[in-house]
């Protein structure tokens, strides 16, 4: 009788850790590699550009390092703090949409993040059972926790292209390719911003420390500059008196297609001209496939019978 009641209170004491267990397990690091691709101006689908997701050039995916630490606020929600490094590019030479393909422009571009995120758990975080005890029954058990996110990014970019006339990639917001700085030119855009990430992931259990992960993340933007490219072509003979020839070259560096100026009578690089289209920030993708470690607080002790 008196081993019976150990094994009743045994299995009653085992179900109020489980149900308790993310407590043990509040603090969180991972580390995560992946993919990032960007939504712009430059390149996407034969078509008009776009931001949307149809607009995606995937020969063009850069790859990403993710660093993060989490922390459990309570079974259905963790706050995580991530370092993200990755890369962007663009290039309308890989788009056969007559405009954007003779407009010829091209960017390279690194981002670096800071974010504050939440993360929720419609189906509580799952760290598995701490016991397991074969011929006891009870609920089936899942390792696998979906979830989604949202907060807030800092991040830091500087888009470059590759100029002719030296075979090397120059960073562009100095040389005001749309006559920032110039007279009756925009103002000169800065290369560090806010985003609103978002996105949603799932992760699985494979122990009580170690768990892998994937997430898909989507960054909304305030700035059309991440590919140097928003407004209007400013008079190309203006900067390069102001800036030089490889500001010129890099503000316009189109193709002149013949046939294209013949079937609509102007050329569309033009001063005053469209060059990007300022009414729709930039955006950018993730894809992170993580590695995750659970640190344990303490330790938990089973009452001596």
């Amino acid at each position: 009788m008196k081993h019976l009641l150990a094994v009743c209170f045994l299995l009653c004491f085992s179900g109020l850790v489980s149900a308790q267990s993310w407590k043990f397990y509040r603090k969180e690091i991972r580390a995560g590699i992946g993919a990032s691709n960007f939504l712009g101006e430059l390149g996407g689908r034969n078509d008009i550009g776009t931001n949307g997701l149809r607009d995606l050039e995937f020969s063009l995916t850069r790859p990403t390092i993710d660093v993060t630490y989490a922390y459990a606020l309570n079974p259905w929600m963790k706050a995580r703090t991530d370092f993200l490094y990755g890369r962007l590019k663009g290039d309308d030479a890989l788009t056969n949409e007559q405009f954007r393909e003779n407009r010829n422009l091209h960017f390279r571009s690194p981002i670096l993040e800071l974010s504050g995120l939440i993360e929720f758990y419609p189906f509580k975080d799952r760290v598995g059972h701490l016991y397991r005890m074969r011929g006891a029954k009870g609920k089936k058990i899942s390792y696998l926790s979906p979830y989604f996110f949202t907060g807030v990014t800092f991040f830091h970019f500087n888009p470059k292209a590759k100029w002719a006339g030296d075979g090397k990639w120059h960073a562009l917001q100095p040389l005001g390719t749309e006559g920032q700085g110039l007279p009756g030119g925009p103002k000169k855009y800065k290369r560090v911003g806010i985003a609103i990430p978002m996105g949603f992931g799932v992760s699985y259990a494979l122990d009580k420390h170690w768990s892998i992960g994937l997430e898909f993340q989507g960054r909304l933007t305030f700035t059309d500059y991440l590919d140097d490219v928003s407004g209007v072509y400013y008079d190309n003979t203006a900067i390069r008196t102001a800036k030089g020839d490889m500001a010129a070259d890099l503000a316009n560096p189109s193709l002149q297609d013949p046939a294209l100026l013949s079937a609509v009578g102007y050329d569309p690089t033009n001063t005053g001209y469209q060059r990007g289209d300022s009414s729709d920030n930039d955006s950018y993708l993730f894809a992170i496939f993580t590695f995750r470690y659970r640190f344990l607080k303490g330790r938990i002790h089973l009452p001596k019978f």
